[in-house]
């Protein structure tokens, strides 16, 4: 069975930190496009940030660019996301993805997810 299962979300004060992990199981992240994604209720699931598989360029949504970081370990077959500085804005359910023919950070592109982990910024 091909899936990713993220973990790391919680309940966090705005300018908090959090490291989510995706850990795949059943494929190689390293032949596919991964990335993160994220949506907020009532509002679609938007690209947060992506690597390319073609160059491993990286992408990152104007909105988190110097406060996110995308990386992952080969060795382990996971994904992560740094995220500092947290703002209330950051609200949402974050997914993971994977997609062998992705070459956009939208999630149209993507055909393989993780179940979710909520992310709750608040005071």
């Amino acid at each position: 069975q091909v899936q990713l299962v993220e973990s790391g979300g919680g309940l966090v004060q705005p300018g908090g930190s959090l490291r989510l992990s995706c850990v795949a199981s059943g494929f190689t992240l390293d032949y596919y496009a991964i990335g993160w994604f994220r949506q907020a209720p009532g509002k679609e699931r938007e690209g947060v940030s992506c690597i390319s598989h073609s160059d491993g360029s990286t992408y990152y949504a104007d909105s988190v660019k110097g406060r996110f970081t995308i990386s992952r370990d080969n060795a382990k077959n996971t994904l992560y996301l740094q995220m500092n500085n947290l703002k209330p804005e950051d609200t949402g359910v974050y997914y993971c993805a994977a997609g062998r023919w992705a070459t956009r950070c939208v999630r149209h592109y993507y055909d393989t997810w993780g179940q979710g982990t909520q992310v709750t910024v608040s005071s």
